[in-house]
């Protein structure tokens, strides 16, 4: 099974990802940890190219959507291979950031078309500001108004795609608690 967590900047998901690992392991499944972007080459370079004043300009979001594509497909191998071994993985983003971060969803469907859906998605939803709270003001992207339209698109998506919405503005055990109840009915676990 392959499972993702999304949101905005600050919204919890990496520390929720590293709780959810913790969690299945200790109820005896083999768990793989991924994120986005990875640290391949392509995965270092887009880090270092996120630090760039210009990240959110038109053209780069282009060559931003591309490189992330590539280091998805980069990734599309680990994951296969874990699910093969029965193992569940678990990921800090995928495809749907490139949705909800960047415009022209046709075309980023399309150099996206080969990376593999998750079976569960949790969207990780809290408000803007206290996001940008938790955030180190490293990028671009880390702007309340920016955040602002980044969490309805992420909100469209949750309809569109089904996602699973927990409300990330609650303490880092309610939303576990939360993420586990929805992951351990996914997997036919009792909780």
């Amino acid at each position: 099974m392959y499972v993702c967590l999304e949101g905005i900047d600050g919204s919890g998901k990496s520390t929720q990802v590293k709780l959810l690992e913790k969690w299945l392991s200790r109820c005896g499944h083999e768990v793989l940890r991924v994120f986005e972007p990875t640290n391949s080459k392509v995965g270092n370079l887009i880090r270092e190219m996120l630090q760039d004043p210009h990240a959110t300009d038109e053209n780069f979001q282009k060559t931003l959507g591309l490189l992330f594509a590539a280091d998805r497909m980069v990734l599309m191998d680990k994951i296969r291979d874990a699910e093969g071994e029965g193992r569940i993985v678990l990921s800090d983003r995928c495809f749907y950031s490139s949705m909800a971060y960047q415009n022209d969803a046709e075309w980023l469907s399309q150099i996206n078309r080969f990376a593999r859906k998750p079976d569960l998605v949790l969207l990780l939803d809290l408000d803007p500001e206290t996001a940008l709270s938790r955030c180190e003001g490293k990028d671009s992207f880390e702007d309340v108004d920016f955040l602002k339209e980044i969490r309805d698109k992420y909100l469209e998506l949750a309809k569109k795609e089904e996602f699973f919405v927990i409300n990330a503005n609650n303490g880092i055990n309610k939303v576990h608690d939360d993420i586990k109840r929805v992951t351990g009915r996914k997997l036919g676990m009792c909780i």
